[in-house]
Order: C-alpha cells, then structure tokens, then sequence
C-alpha cells in the first residue's frame, strides 16, 4: 500500500514561537486530523523555518528519539546535559530524550534565516539515559545512512530498528530503494522535484509505503537538485 501525502495538506497551526513557519504531516501541536496520527514509530515531521534571532520554546521531552535535520542556515542547540552545539547545513542532531531531557532550539543566525525538518521516533525501549549526537557530512549523490540502531558507516547510533538516508540528486540522474514487505517506508522530498514511481513529488511531498516488495525508483526532476530523505522504519 502506497499513501500520498501533498505538501499542501499538511497541517499548519498556530505558531509556537514568533518567527516561526512550520508545517506538520501529522496531527501534533493544536493541528490534529485523525487520518494522520503518524507513520508506524514515525509520530512527528515538521517543516520548520525560523526567522533571524528567533527561536523554538523550551521542550521537554521523554522516550522519543528526536533527530533535527538542517536543510539551509544554523540552528543554535542546548539540551540539559549541558551540550550546546550549532548545526550547519546537511548536518543531523540526533536527541535520545530517554527518562527525560529539556533542549532549545534557535537560530544561530541574526542575520539568515534557518530551515530544518523534525522527526520524532518512538524509541524500542522507555527511560533509557538521555543522549544525543550528531553528524554532519555534505551531501552528494546516491544514498548515505544518516541514523541506524547500530551506528554503520558513521551514522548516529539511534534507539529504534530505524535507519534514515538521505539522497541528493541532479535533475535526471536516478536511484532505487529495494523494499521489504516486512518493513514500512516513509520519503519525504526535502527540497526540488522528484518523479518517484511515476509520481511526480516537489518540496514538502510525501509518501509513506507498507507491505510493498520490489524496488523504487527514483529520480531528479525539474532544473535544480533535490535533496530526499528515507525513513526505513520497523512495521
């Protein structure tokens, strides 16, 4: 089963702090549509820009693996294990909230905006010591693991059976993703257009795939690279 999400239909609810843009894909926040309540342990996607000098409220969070990837500008992090980190652009922030854990998110910029997506996981086990990571690493073509529950090639080691790639692609240029009917998948296309299983998908668009065997294919469209993100998710 293939389902389609369009940017368009994404919740857009009152803003939790000034100068913040966010679109949700499902239900959270004041935003709620019982026919998005999330994607098997994928509970949160948002969209978020901020303005320049404007930040997120403080958070608190517990049992959820939380990991904040920034498309464009700085986003400013504090967390109450005392870390304090700026991630740049292609850079992901990985937050195990564990028993519990109060983080910040801001832009580290008084001058540019900051664009960042969301996701927040429910983990495989509940009141673990929080922890977080983070990796950074330029984006290029073809796939590259960002997050897995083991840390392979360099990802950050994450509390789920969850791997999240992302893949940056020049228009007409192609990649495939081999399915399993014993997984889920959810691809959201974080910037550009893409043609996806004939499918034609631009920024913001998702689709969320179950109980589908074969291969995907996938490949840049329009004038401009685009830039997609794979969750692999346990079903």
């Amino acid at each position: 089963m293939i389902v389609e999400r369009p940017s368009a239909s994404r919740g857009q609810g009152p803003s939790t702090a000034d100068g913040l843009d966010r679109r949700r894909t499902f239900s959270g926040g004041a935003y709620y549509d019982p026919q998005w309540m999330g994607f098997g342990a994928l509970r949160v996607l948002n969209e978020d820009r901020l303005a320049p000098g404007a930040g997120l409220a403080r958070c608190r969070r517990a049992n959820m693996e939380v990991l904040t990837y920034v498309l464009s500008g700085a986003l400013a992090h504090r967390d109450s294990s005392g870390a304090e980190r700026i991630v740049g652009a292609g850079g992901l922030l990985w937050l195990g909230t564990g028993h519990g854990m109060q983080f910040h998110h801001s832009n580290a910029s008084h001058a540019e905006p900051v664009h960042f997506l969301q996701a927040w996981l429910q983990p495989d086990r509940v009141n673990a010591e929080p922890a977080s990571g983070i990796h950074e690493a330029a984006p290029r073509d073809g796939w590259h693991l960002l997050a897995s529950p083991d840390g392979d090639d360099g990802s950050v080691a994450i509390r789920q059976d969850a791997r999240l790639y992302r893949s940056e692609l020049s228009p007409g240029s192609s990649v495939v993703r081999s399915l399993d009917t014993s997984r889920r998948y959810w691809l959201h296309v974080a910037t550009g257009a893409a043609k996806v299983d004939g499918r034609d998908l631009s920024a913001g668009d998702g689709l969320g795939l179950s109980a589908e065997s074969g291969q995907l294919a996938l490949a840049g469209a329009g004038t401009t690279r685009v830039q997609l993100l794979w969750f692999d998710l346990p079903a």
